[in-house]
This record gives structure tokens, sequence and C-alpha cells, in this order.
């Protein structure tokens, strides 16, 4: 019971997290995404591609929706950044721009999350079955 707890509370945190970055980049405007992007060497349409994906990732992640699915879809995303944005910076970065510390951790918790089991606090335990963490 106290694993399923925390892996409820672990997905619920990741996709309010993954939830802000996807509004924050809407709200920065996808054509000024696009263009930091095309800055650090990003194809500029990537922009339209991963905004949609975090806002809609994050906000199934906090239902327990595709939850699988969707962790792996955010670790791909997470690598893509730390391999193309921040790997160069280092793991705590340097000095101006933070490094790839927190991709880390996140890809450990969607990692975490796409192989544990379904709770019952989540859309996918409804929706598609009952077989619910042991613990």
């Amino acid at each position: 019971m106290k694993i399923a707890v925390v892996t409820t509370v672990m997905r619920v945190v990741l996709g309010i997290l993954f939830l802000a970055h996807g509004i924050s980049k809407f709200q920065m405007g996808l054509d000024g995404v696009a263009g930091y992007f095309q800055s650090i060497g990003i194809p500029g349409f990537m922009a339209y591609i991963v905004s949609p994906i975090e806002l809609v990732g994050g906000i199934l992640l906090i239902v327990g929706l595709l939850t699988r699915y969707v962790s792996i879809v955010l670790i791909i995303i997470l690598l893509g950044a730390i391999f193309t944005a921040k790997l160069s910076l280092g793991l705590l970065g340097n000095g101006q721009m933070a490094g790839y510390e927190m991709d880390l951790a996140y890809i450990m918790i969607a990692l975490y999350l796409a192989v544990a089991d379904r709770t019952r606090w989540s859309l996918d335990h409804l929706l598609f079955g009952r077989r619910a963490s042991r613990h």
C-alpha cells in the first residue's frame, strides 16, 4: 500500500512539472520556443512537437492515463534535451544555465513509472484492469 501511494505521488508530481513546462512554452509562444530551439541547434519544428507532448503528457500523468507510454515518450524528450542542449553545460550547469541533473531525476521517475504496476488511483487501473500494485 505504501508503494502505491508513493508511486501515485511521483506520477502526479511529475505530471504537474511537465504540465508547467508545457504551459510555459505555450505562454512564451511556440514561435519563440522554435527560435530558441534553432539557436541551440535543434530544428525549430520540434517546438511544435515537444510543447504539446509536455502539456498533454503532464495532464495524462496527473490523471494516470496511459502512464507507461507517456513516461517512455517523456524519457525520449528528456534524453533529447540532455544530448542536444544540456550535456555541454555539465551536470550542474555553467552558472548561467542549469545542467542536466534535473533531467536525470525526471528520467528516473519516468522510468520507474514505465515499469511500475498500476495503482488503484489512476485511470489506467479504472479503465484497463485491476492489476494494482501488490505492495
